[in-house]
């Protein structure tokens, strides 16, 4: 659950601190009372907290500035916003139709199986599952079918991410990787990423397919699905990555293999 949907106290904090961001640094605390409908009383004790909590300094009279723990607070919040948004979108859908791949060959209005394989949803002809759906069209096997009518809970186990750390350029980027043994270790992984420009080397010199832009989010969604991806990271992107993926519950481990290590 998104945190500032647990009490109301986080969610004014939230939009107090939203407001004071945009109309900063000089800004009324009725102007902040009139917009998000509360006393003015009321805004004066939330702003005296969070002074008290490091979250506002103030710098005179009607002038306040966030501090650099409430902007990474507000980060943080919308991230798991937008992640709220993305699983809310799925469940919505999901209610009308939802896309599939046919396992099997199957008519419209037939009742299916669903179940998730290789991080997709596959649905096949019977009810023996903990999930089913019924068919929309008409698809022969591997073709893209739609479900609706969805009853049940597709069994999902959440993957974990395997982070195998690089050196950054300042240490010898991709030069001090055995490039050897990376490619031994991402032996049939299907779904790689690459994060910073000496990992996407490293991979190029490997011959694995791999992929680059939006590396982060891609992992966290290849986890979400059921899969366990890898992420071959520099050493500079690694806290970042780890946050990230603490932030969306996903589990990992790291295994660094700088041209030192053994």
């Amino acid at each position: 659950m998104v945190e500032v949907f647990r009490n109301k106290n986080l969610a004014t904090r939230f939009q107090i601190l939203v407001e004071i961001a945009d109309k900063g640094p000089f800004v009324q605390q009725r102007s902040v009372a009139r917009q998000l409908k509360i006393t003015p009383q009321a805004v004066s004790d939330y702003v005296a907290q969070l002074v008290t909590d490091g979250m506002l300094e103030i710098e005179g009279r009607s002038r306040y500035r966030l501090t650099g723990e409430a902007v990474n607070w507000i980060i943080k919040i919308l991230r798991e916003l937008d992640e709220y948004n993305t699983f809310i979108l799925r469940a919505i859908n999901n209610i009308a139709v939802c896309p599939a791949v046919a396992e099997t060959d199957l008519q419209a209005g037939t009742r299916v199986t669903l179940k998730m394989k290789n991080g997709l949803l596959y649905a096949s002809a019977g009810q023996d599952s903990q999930a089913t759906g019924i068919t929309v069209s008409s698809a022969r096997q591997g073709e893209d079918i739609g479900i609706t009518g969805i009853a049940g809970i597709v069994p999902l186990t959440v993957g974990s991410v395997s982070i195998i750390k690089i050196p950054g350029i300042d240490a010898g980027g991709s030069g001090k990787v055995d490039c050897n043994r990376l490619k031994v270790m991402l032996a049939g992984c299907s779904h790689v990423f690459a994060l910073g420009t000496e990992a996407y080397v490293a991979l190029t010199k490997t011959g694995t397919v791999f992929q680059y832009y939006g590396a982060v989010e891609g992992c966290i969604e290849a986890s979400r699905s059921g899969l366990s991806p890898v992420v071959v990271c520099v050493a500079g992107e690694t806290s970042g990555l780890i946050t990230r993926l603490d932030d969306a519950g996903i589990d990992y481990r790291i295994t660094d293999i700088s041209g030192n290590q053994d």
